[in-house]
């Protein structure tokens, strides 16, 4: 990281930014270009958890592929100057990457939505097991990641 004295070093305030963020931005790769998706997600001790239709691009890309790299970002306020060369961004973000790998079985399944609920909401769910038979489900086990802020 060019800018040191920006970046987030101790992993758990890495994973303090990731537990106060509500979207997760997945790049995969598309041939030459990439393609890049906002997610709901859940984290857990160094997996990123997603889920969506049984079908589509993204599906499509993440199976040709297997691996991807992710974004989230938080805690964003622009910062006003009289130059509009001195105008900023607080901000706290993580990047990163690593495998995906699709989650088959009923059990895992159960414990991946559970663990992405448990990102939004501290309220127990009954997931009906129709509903999770009929959903793609998978994770992405971090390999590298950083951390980095401005402004906090």
């Amino acid at each position: 990281m060019r800018r040191k004295e920006k970046e987030i070093t101790s992993k758990k305030a890495i994973e303090d930014v990731i537990n106060s963020c509500l979207v997760c931005r997945l790049a995969i790769n598309d041939g030459d270009t990439p393609y890049l998706v906002p997610l709901n997600f859940g984290y857990r001790e160094g997996v990123l958890y997603f889920h969506g239709a049984m079908q589509g691009k993204k599906l499509q890309l993440l199976k040709k592929n297997g691996r991807a790299a992710f974004e989230l970002d938080t805690r964003l306020e622009i910062v006003e100057a009289e130059d509009a060369c001195e105008w900023s961004m607080k901000f706290q973000s993580v990047i990163g990457s690593g495998p995906v790998i699709m989650i088959e079985s009923p059990l895992e399944k159960r414990e991946a939505l559970n663990i992405i609920m448990a990102q939004y909401s501290d309220r127990e769910f009954d997931l009906p097991e129709k509903k999770i038979s009929g959903i793609a489900v998978y994770k992405l086990v971090i390999e590298q990641m950083t951390g980095k802020q401005s402004g906090w």
